[in-house]
């Protein structure tokens, strides 16, 4: 399989950053961050990105789902040292968003993942928050 663009390892490139400190739990018995608990960890910093970014706010009784993942892993990551995470809006669309996560380890990338997340309603996919799409320009990849 192909490794992503290297324009996306560029941690620069992410307008928002959060650091998770992983867990003894998290790895596996080569001593390194287990697949699933790094999945997790990217989970939770897009968590964190929709907080900050707003989205969360402005849903108004809509909620979201995932409707694809994907992750290389890149590299080996260890415990006890922090993992920055950086994310970007990729893309926008009518009824979804697509995020690009990156993960570092001090200067390594370690992982990349993008997520597509679907805005949805009682009856299914409804279109994206209008104030989170006006506002969403700050929240996409820098060039």
């Amino acid at each position: 399989m192909p490794k992503p663009d290297p324009a996306l390892l560029d941690p620069r490139r992410y307008p928002f950053t959060c650091r998770i400190e992983p867990r003894f739990g998290d790895l596996d018995v080569n001593l390194h961050i287990n697949n699933v608990a790094m999945a997790s960890l990217l989970e939770e910093a897009h968590v964190r990105f929709h907080r900050v970014s707003g989205y969360h706010a402005r849903q108004a009784g809509l909620s979201s789902m995932v409707a694809s993942v994907t992750i290389d892993y890149l590299r080996e990551a260890s415990y006890p040292d922090p993992i920055e995470i950086h994310i970007a809006a990729e893309h926008m669309g009518r009824t979804s968003h697509v995020l690009a996560k990156l993960a570092t380890q001090g200067e390594h990338a370690i992982a990349f993942s993008r997520t597509v997340i679907v805005t949805v309603g009682a009856e299914g996919p409804v279109p994206l928050p209008g104030s989170f799409v006006e506002q969403a320009e700050q929240w996409t990849l820098r060039a």
